[in-house]
Order: structure tokens, then C-alpha cells, then sequence
């Protein structure tokens, strides 16, 4: 039987927090500082990612007054994004409490994203890459989940992540279906998953080794072979690029042919449910 189309209900979650304190570690994974600042990398990358995807679908927000069910999602799909982003700048934050300087990669970055992509590029092809991204969250989101990718990390940053995940598994679909509603070409969606996962790949190399330069004693012959573990210890880049374009390049693709939400639902309804309390011990 193929998988239905029906995503359900998107659920904005946003009573979650996910608090990090001065007690956090600078090396949080146990593997050490390559798999620390290759995720840490990528959480740079979040806050003005997830706002540039909700720019990029909210410019076609009038369009869809036909199809209130999309709407729905896409306001779910904002809530959900814009939450995601206010935790990973919190998390930045914590970075520079500890004495990282990300400040000049911040600013290279954002002058790249909304001058370049967002200020140059087509509102069209903006939603193209947003759709192509999003369908790359979520397989990276899966292969998270199911791989227990950060059972040697802090239960902090597992928490984070994998909340994340999970919710970017649930609205995979939303960018993709406003794209194969307004602009629905294949060229566009194929030249948008180009652009976005080269900018996505190089992005994120650049700020894992930013964070990496700055651990003393390292050096670049050190430097290179932190990468090397992070990549033997969770080849992710390589697992997920491959597999994500088999999937996005076939004409018929669409996000929720990859059946991985109930995967999602599963662990988004353990992070919601409450703590039962210790049974009490009888007296002797």
C-alpha cells in the first residue's frame, strides 16, 4: 500500500524548554571535540536558517486562501520554526559565555544568507531551497532518532536535538507542498536542492571548523583529524546526502513517501508526557 499524504496535525510544542546552564560542558560528546563543534557547527546555523524558511513560505501565504488545510499547517510550521530558532540562539549564547568567538562567522554568514540568497535569488527559488532543506532536516532528523546518534553526548544537547528533529519530521512536507502548489516545475525544485545543499554543506563546514580553530593545542594537522573521528564515529554528511538526493531527484518524490512520522509522534509524545514520581518506600 502507499503511504497516504495526510500529515495530520502539526503541533506547535511551545512549553518545551531545554535549559542550559554554567555548568554545561565546553566538550559535551564523548568523542570529543570533532563530534562537540561539528553539532554545535550546525546549531550556528539554525536561528537565521529557520527564519529565512519562514520568509520564504510566508511570501506565499495570500495564495493559499483556497487551501485552508495548508494554511493551517503553514502557521503550525511558522510557530514551530520560530521556536526552534529562539532555543538554538540560546544555545549560541551559551557558546559565547564559554569564550568561543562566533560573532565574525555570524556575520559572514547572515551578510551570505540575506544579501545573497534571500536579497538576489527569486522568492520561487528561496521556497525551492527551502523545501529541499527541510526534506534534509528531516532525513538527518531520522537518521537521529533511529541511530541514537547522541547517546555519547550531554543529555542537554539530546534533548534539544532530538526535539528537533522530530518536529522537523513532522512538518517535512509543508515547504514542498506550498512549492508544488505556486511554482511546482521540476528544474526549479532540482536547481533549488543544488543551491541549498551546497550552501548547507559548506556553511556548516565552515562553522564546525571556526569552533574547532579556537580549541588550544589542536592546530590544523589536530584539527583535521577531530574531523576524521566525528565523520568514522557518525559519517551523517555522507549518509544522508546520498540517500536524500536518490529521494528528492525521482520526478514523483513527495516528503512523506519516506513513512517516518509515526517514528516522530513516538518520541515527541515521550518528551510530553509527564514525570511520574517515585514511589515512596514503606516504612519497615
Amino acid at each position: 500500500m502507499a503511504p497516504s499524504h495526510d500529515a495530520g496535525r502539526i503541533q506547535p510544542r511551545l512549553h518545551l524548554k531545554f535549559p542550559f546552564d554554567s555548568s554545561f560542558p565546553r566538550i559535551w560528546h564523548r568523542n570529543g571535540p570533532g563530534s562537540t563543534h561539528l553539532w554545535n557547527g550546525l546549531n550556528m546555523l539554525f536561528p537565521q536558517g529557520e527564519r529565512f524558511f519562514v520568509r520564504s513560505v510566508n511570501y506565499y501565504l495570500p495564495q493559499l486562501g483556497d487551501a485552508p488545510e495548508l494554511r493551517a499547517q503553514v502557521k503550525a510550521f511558522f510557530a514551530q520554526e520560530g521556536k526552534h530558532a529562539r532555543e538554538h540562539q540560546d544555545y549560541i549564547e551559551l557558546l559565547a559565555s564559554q569564550g568561543y568567538e562566533v560573532q565574525g562567522f555570524l556575520r559572514r554568514y547572515e551578510s551570505f544568507l540575506w544579501t545573497f540568497i534571500h536579497g538576489a535569488l527569486s522568492p520561487s527559488l528561496r521556497l525551492s531551497i527551502t523545501a529541499a532543506l527541510e526534506h534534509y532536516t528531516a532525513l538527518m532528523g531520522e537518521h537521529t532518532l533511529r541511530l541514537g546518534v547522541f547517546a555519547d553526548g550531554h543529555p542537554a544537547m539530546r534533548s534539544l536535538i532530538e526535539w528537533h528533529a522530530a518536529e522537523e519530521i513532522e512538518h517535512k512536507a509543508v515547504a514542498f507542498d506550498v512549492l508544488k502548489k505556486v511554482a511546482p516545475g521540476y528544474g526549479l525544485r532540482v536547481f533549488g536542492m543544488v543551491l541549498g545543499v551546497v550552501s548547507l554543506f559548506a556553511l556548516w563546514f565552515a562553522a564546525t571548523v571556526t569552533l574547532l580553530r579556537q580549541e588550544q593545542g589542536l592546530g590544523w594537522m589536530g584539527l583535521l583529524r577531530e574531523l576524521w573521528r566525528a565523520h568514522k564515529k557518525d559519517p551523517v554528511l555522507f549518509r544522508v546526502l546520498g540517500g536524500g538526493l536518490t529521494q528528492y531527484l525521482r520526478p514523483s518524490f513527495h516528503p512523506l513517501d519516506n513513512d517516518n512520522l509515526a517514528l516522530a509522534r513516538a518520541h515527541l509524545a515521550k518528551l510530553e508526557a509527564p514525570v511520574e514520581p517515585m514511589p515512596e518506600r514503606e516504612a519497615a
